[in-house]
């Protein structure tokens, strides 16, 4: 599958690149008789395009998504699904400048090195244009979810340099995190994201952070034995995506710090129901859901292109300089909050089925 390929019982498969013609991605394994329609995608897609706010990228491309298979009179068939996304504002000329140069924190040298070829227009299969097939499949992989399941996932930024949001989660909705154009819900935190970027921006220089997700209502029972843990599989979906540089569950490598008496999460029952005093673990407990919730955490680095001189090498091995050029995120964290959702809805979805295959 050469890494193009996630997932085992809903399985996606991303195809294209950042300046090519379109870029896409094929769904197997989804159940039919689903309600599926452009529109349901396209909600998705609009909270990951460019050009929504005057902190992202410029590119002026609509996303809008075509649904060439797998989808009659509003409903899936059961029959693989293929979706695609033209690309319509690419100015590949942006990058002419630097063709024969190696953009410092980018692919370019590792793809070149690995492929002897590489697509240096916007960096190719490398950019993060090729997850738009992610949050693509990720809105069909939701509707596998929402036919059995009353799970919610919710992601925000949760910290962008040195600013840190105070967020609760026990009452939130997408529309508090939608607010504001860093979606961040801390109304006080986001104003001073805000123009930390907005500073960063004007240095021609671009800063990272976390994104954080909270799963709710989720079934006890998700996840495999020793290799496909609940954890390892959301681990390598997220850490899959773009300017991603670790991540954590639950209290995380602060766990690391407390004792055994402090990090277990003891349990008592509550009307019949099974709870735990405290949630350390992130919802997951020897890679199998416990019915807590899913908490993680995803770290995001500073974007690789900005606009200061740099020093690099040229494709003939010359020391040379650069300032990159194009349009690109000063931060990636608002884009990155609905391509972390849809890489921990396409896992949730996956291991549903899997649990349902396997428990009767």
């Amino acid at each position: 599958m050469a890494g193009n390929s996630f997932g085992q019982l809903l399985s996606v498969t991303t195809w294209g690149e950042s300046h090519g013609g379109a870029v896409g991605v094929v769904i197997d394994g989804c159940p039919p008789r689903l309600a599926l329609s452009p529109e349901m995608i396209q909600a998705d897609l609009d909270r990951r395009k460019p050009g929504q706010s005057v902190i992202t990228t410029q590119r002026a491309e609509s996303d809008t998504v075509q649904i060439l298979s797998g989808v009659f009179e509003g409903k899936t068939l059961g029959t693989p699904i293929s979706l695609l996304v033209k690309n319509e504002d690419a100015r590949s000329d942006d990058y002419l400048a630097f063709s024969q140069k190696y953009r410092p924190g980018h692919a370019d040298f590792t793809y070149d090195k690995k492929y002897g070829i590489r697509n240096w227009q916007g960096g190719g299969r490398a950019s993060a244009r090729e997850t738009i097939g992610r949050v693509a499949a990720a809105a069909v992989a939701k509707q596998v979810l929402w036919a059995a399941t009353d799970m919610q996932i919710l992601v925000y930024v949760k910290r962008v340099g040195p600013i840190t949001a105070t967020i609760d989660t026990t009452s939130l909705s997408l529309n508090q995190i939608d607010a504001s154009i860093v979606r961040c819900p801390d109304p006080v935190a986001a104003k001073a994201m805000l123009a930390l970027i907005a500073a960063t921006k004007a240095q021609n220089d671009s800063i990272g952070g976390l994104v954080e997700c909270v799963v709710r209502n989720v079934p006890v029972g998700l996840g495999e034995p020793v290799f496909d843990k609940l954890t390892a599989d959301l681990a390598k979906a997220c850490l899959s995506i773009p300017a991603t540089r670790g991540i954590e569950f639950g209290s995380g490598f602060a766990g690391t710090y407390q004792l055994g008496s402090e990090q277990n999460d003891v349990f008592y029952m509550d009307n019949g129901a099974v709870r735990t005093r405290s949630n350390h673990s992130g919802g997951i407990q020897g890679g199998i859901s416990n019915g807590q919730d899913i908490v993680l955490r995803v770290g995001f680095k500073a974007a690789s292109t900005i606009g200061l001189e740099q020093e690099t090498i040229s494709t003939t091995g010359n020391n040379t300089t650069m300032a990159a050029r194009g349009r690109h995120d000063p931060c990636v964290l608002p884009r990155a909050v609905p391509i972390v959702e849809a890489m921990v809805a396409l896992v949730l979805a996956d291991h549903w089925l899997r649990f349902k295959a396997q428990c009767l």
